[in-house]
């Protein structure tokens, strides 16, 4: 027995590799640096579905049915006080729920589409102000962005966004995956699969940690304050939000991927230049004050660290990055729900009884 279930084996799956040691990340037999290169939220979720359902899917092919899909779920937008009241991305979760379940490729599709409407329509109503409906005709990451902020976006602020979505839409077997591979294996079909995966995915330990690296360079405000700042959270125990994985053991790709990603919005002036300068260097002091207090602990930056600079960039507010987060994963785990469905059995594991016994008269 393993708590956690480290290193335990609990499915084969042709969707993707994490190499922690080596500090790679395989997609379908592709590698993230390829991917990112010139990859949309599209092709990565053609890649990632194709061969999973009941019909062929390509990316050209997948973006008109993606778009009539949010212009579909939209009409579940609902502005009620009750559900506006709560988190973005419980909100987010409740309104997901309101579709109907099943295991095809409609339902896929309604499930890939609702994310990316419900969240931007919940943050425009929560703001008070009325949501925009889907522009069928156009990307789901311009139209992500349209939906949020009332305009359409930049060039450089679409590919940033795709490039986002693509780093994060799978990532072996972590917390949601398998979740959701686990209601998959009960046949409750796909929408009870990613109510699940939401749920795993908005615990702080997993999906819901990019928020608080905004937080740590709002406190140290300037990189020369960023030293006595590192020091004192590490002399309180506390971790340093942005660094270390419980799977790599060198620096994360998704890390870089993304830092790479907002290279475009800084040379065009769309994102606070002064804003990356102090988080690098935090980044450079933050590493070299990790390898000084723990040689023995590989820690380096991870995927928190840049997602969260560039989702700020991109104006999304911190309290809904886990559910851009979601938009992204969301393909994953119906992958993962549709192979297990396809060619695994119900998950049953064994648990050991560790309570007492019954005294023999």
């Amino acid at each position: 027995m393993k708590n956690g279930l480290e290193d335990v084996i609990a499915a084969e799956t042709r969707l993707s590799d994490v190499d922690g040691p080596a500090g790679r990340l395989i997609i379908r037999g592709v590698s993230l640096d390829d991917l990112v290169a010139d990859g949309t939220y599209e092709s990565v979720a053609a890649l990632l579905l194709d061969g999973l359902m009941e019909t062929h899917v390509n990316a050209e092919g997948l973006k008109d049915r993606l778009g009539a899909a949010r212009a579909e779920v939209y009409a579940h937008v609902v502005a009620d006080a009750t559900l506006l009241a709560l988190p973005p991305v419980d909100a987010m979760r409740a309104l997901v729920a309101r579709l109907p379940d099943g295991e095809d490729f409609e339902t896929a599709l309604r499930l890939l589409a609702a994310p990316a409407v419900f969240l931007p329509a919940v943050l425009r109503m929560q703001r008070r102000e009325a949501p925009v409906p889907p522009d069928a005709s156009i990307s789901q990451a311009a139209d992500i962005l349209r939906m949020m902020t009332g305009r359409l976006p930049s060039f450089e602020q679409t590919a940033a966004l795709d490039a986002y979505l693509v780093t994060i839409s799978d990532h072996g077997l972590n917390a949601s995956t398998f979740a959701s591979r686990v209601i998959a294996s009960t046949h409750a079909g796909l929408t009870s699969s990613v109510l699940a995966a939401i749920s795993a995915l908005k615990g702080p330990l997993h999906g819901g940690a990019p928020g608080p690296v905004l937080d740590m360079l709002d406190a140290i405000g300037a990189e020369s304050h960023a030293k006595t700042w590192l020091a004192a959270a590490l002399d309180r125990g506390e971790r340093l939000m942005g660094f270390g994985h419980r799977i790599y053991r060198v620096r994360d790709p998704r890390a870089d991927a993304l830092k790479n990603a907002l290279k475009p919005l800084v040379a065009t002036g769309q994102v606070d230049r002064s804003r990356i300068t102090l988080a690098e260097g935090i980044e450079k002091a933050a590493l070299a004050m990790l390898k000084e207090r723990k040689p023995d602990r590989p820690l380096d930056v991870n995927v928190e660290f840049y997602t969260a600079l560039l989702l700020e960039s991109l104006g999304f507010p911190r309290e809904a990055f886990t559910g851009v987060f979601a938009i992204g994963r969301t393909v994953g785990w119906i992958a993962h729900a549709r192979e297990q469905l396809l060619e695994g059995r119900l998950i049953r594991p064994k648990s050991v009884y560790v309570g007492p016994f019954p005294i023999a008269a």
